[in-house]
Formats: C-alpha cells, sequence, structure tokens
C-alpha cells in the first residue's frame, strides 16, 4: 500500500507511541510505501527543529540529522506538480493531495480534521492512523 504521510503524524510516530508509531513497523517491513515530497520533508524538518523538539530530541538521543536521514531511507521521494485549483481550507494541505495523486498513492494518512472531513480525493482514502493500522493483521514491532 502506498501512503502519503502527513506531518502531524510524522511527528507522532517519531516521538510517541501509538498508532503512528506501529504503522513505521509496517513501513521497515515493506507492508506500506512512504511517499514524502521535498516540500513535505523540508515542513517536517522545520517542525521538529523547533524549540518545543529540541528536548524531545535531546531525550531520545536521535538527532534531528538521523531522524531525516531515516525518513529519507525509508521512502520514495516525488515532487509533484501543484494542484490545478485549491481543494482545502488549509492551503498547506494541497501540497498532500498533490503528492498523493502524483505517487498514485492508495492512502493519506493524517490527523488533520480538514483533509479527513474530505474522506476521499481522486479515489485516494484519507484517513486517520488507527484506521490505516486496523488494516493489518498482527503487528511488526
Amino acid at each position: 500500500m502506498r501512503a502519503v504521510i502527513d506531518t502531524n503524524v510524522l511527528i507522532s510516530a517519531q516521538f510517541w507511541r501509538g498508532a503512528p508509531h506501529a504503522l513505521f513497523g509496517h513501513i521497515r517491513e515493506g507492508d506500506l510505501t512512504l511517499i514524502l515530497s521535498p516540500a513535505l520533508l523540508a515542513e517536517f524538518a522545520e517542525v521538529i527543529g523547533r524549540p518545543k523538539f529540541q528536548t524531545i530530541l535531546r531525550r531520545t538521543g536521535r538527532p534531528q540529522t538521523q531522524i531525516l536521514a531515516e525518513l529519507l531511507q525509508l521512502a520514495e521521494m516525488i515532487d509533484p506538480p501543484s494542484l490545478a485549483m485549491p481543494v482545502c481550507r488549509d492551503p498547506d494541505d494541497d501540497k498532500l493531495l498533490a503528492l498523493a495523486v502524483a505517487a498514485k498513492a492508495d492512502v493519506i494518512i493524517s490527523g488533520d480534521q480538514d483533509l479527513l472531513s474530505l474522506g476521499t480525493f481522486h479515489n485516494i482514502r484519507i484517513l486517520n492512523s488507527a484506521e490505516v493500522l486496523a488494516g493489518f493483521t498482527g503487528s511488526p514491532e
């Protein structure tokens, strides 16, 4: 299954336990293909570079560069064209939709209600982490 994962889920997966973290077990096992774009990776890097994440990074013992390198190793990178017209209330969310279409993704995984309220976009399901995780039997971790 090919998945575009929103920044909020990527952050939860890296720093906390729960459904987003468990999804990364499926990425590592090859059950789920992580799709990233340069813009999505830059947004993730900017967010974890914020002062409030510095304490968390120190606690994990994983520097920002290591986390970014691990994501790059796990992901397929695609630089999509922009959507022809805005779709979401939050224009930043259109980047995820454009990436999903360009990547021929099966699912967009997000915790953002602006995206989740769409339900689907170009026949691509938009689900939260728990909904995607429920589709897998067993846990790779």
